[in-house]
This record gives C-alpha cells, sequence and structure tokens, in this order.
C-alpha cells in the first residue's frame, strides 16, 4: 500500500472506533457480497443491524462527532425513510446529550390522507437542513430528499453518512463525488473506505480481507 493509502482522514481516532463497533456489532462483514451496481464487494455494511438501545446510541455518538469535525453548519436533521428516520433520531438524543437540542423530520414513503395528514413528520423542514443517511449508493435518496426539502422551503445544507465506500459510481466520480457535484453540498462521512483499509492493514487476523478489499479498490475505488 502507498504512503497515501496509509493516511486516515482528520477523523481517524473516531473513524477506526468506529469500524471496530460495526465489525463487532456484524454491521459490517466480510465475504461476497452484490451491490446495488451489480459487483461483488468484499465487504457489506448494514446500518439496519444497528438494532438495539445501546447500539443506537453509540452510533448516535459517532454521527454528531463525525457532522462537528466536518464543520457544516446546520439548523436541523431531515432522515429520509426508512433508515434515516432512527438515525436522525438518534443523532438528534446525541446533541441533545451535548446541549444543542436540534429539530429533525423524517417522510412518509406514501402521504397521509388523515389524522395531520401529508408527507413530513416531525418538526417543519426551514432553514439549512442536514440529511441524514447510511450510506451513498446511485444518490437517488439524497436527490429526493433535496427536492422535497426545497419544496418544502427550507434548504439542503449536506449530507452525513456512516461509511463512504469511495468507489465509482456512474462515472469516474464516486457516488459521493456525485452526489457534492450534482447538489452542491458537502458530504461527511464517520469513515471511508481509506480507513478500512488502515484498520484492516494494523489487525493481523484480518489480512485476508485486506488483501481482498485492496484489490476490489483497484478495480473500482477512486481513491
Amino acid at each position: 500500500m502507498t504512503q497515501e493509502n496509509n493516511q486516515v482522514n482528520a477523523n481517524s481516532h473516531v473513524s477506526q472506533e468506529f469500524i471496530a463497533f460495526a465489525i463487532k456489532k456484524e454491521v459490517l462483514r466480510f465475504g461476497e457480497f452484490k451491490t446495488k451496481a451489480g459487483r461483488l464487494s468484499p465487504y457489506f455494511f448494514n446500518a439496519g443491524l444497528f438494532n438495539d438501545g445501546e447500539s443506537l446510541m453509540k452510533l448516535g455518538e459517532f454521527y454528531a462527532t463525525a457532522i462537528e469535525n466536518s464543520g457544516i453548519e446546520f439548523d436541523m436533521l431531515f432522515g429520509p425513510a426508512y433508515k434515516g428516520i432512527t438515525l436522525a433520531a438518534s443523532i438528534a438524543i446525541a446533541f441533545a446529550k451535548r446541549g444543542r437540542n436540534v429539530p429533525y423530520a423524517y417522510n412518509r414513503k406514501e402521504a397521509k390522507d388523515h389524522g395531520e395528514g401529508g408527507i413530513i413528520v416531525g418538526s417543519p423542514l426551514k432553514g439549512q437542513v442536514l440529511i441524514i443517511d447510511d450510506v451513498i449508493s446511485a444518490g437517488t435518496s439524497v436527490r429526493e430528499s433535496v427536492e422535497l426539502i426545497q419544496v418544502n422551503g427550507a434548504t439542503a445544507c449536506g449530507v452525513a453518512i456512516a461509511i463512504d465506500r469511495q468507489e465509482k459510481g456512474l462515472g469516474e466520480l464516486s457516488a459521493v463525488q456525485e452526489v457534492i457535484k450534482n447538489n452542491q453540498i458537502p458530504v461527511c462521512a464517520i469513515a471511508n473506505l481509506k480507513d478500512l483499509l488502515y484498520f484492516l492493514q494494523n489487525k493481523q487476523e484480518m489480512v485476508q480481507n485486506l488483501h481482498k478489499v485492496e484489490m476490489y479498490r483497484q478495480q473500482y475505488g477512486t481513491i
């Protein structure tokens, strides 16, 4: 691996702790998994497996730290259905523990035609809205979220995700880079592929996974 690949981002301590936590919870697994793009990936991240109170509490803290370190300024959080709902809630709780009471909202998949009605649940969308998701694959969820936020008179100011796979999207850019370019908003992640490679490099028992992930990066990566 090159010296550049050995470097980790400014969020390195948090990212390494997060990767260890995700592996422990079997949210981050290694093997052979088919991605939405039809690629055979040697690793898979499923945030839906953060499925108990303690896991969600810690996950919210990881997100909150990454968001703070990113410098993105925001007024509220938006979690697109379905995974984004619990993610946004856990992050709002994490910020409340830090002394900042952050409003959050999420959308329904289908508009409700009774009771309060509408498609938005939670705080009204207003000001600078930070979109919360687990990963960015094709950028569809982000695009739909940006449009929904704009329709409601607010502004999407960025996206926070758990893992940036740093692999090619539709072209030479990564899916995250495409979102940044197409929507003109920043994206922050708790950890990325470079962080994962660094983690695996320092775990002798995972050397086999390191080689497979490195080979995958050489074929599809943008780093």
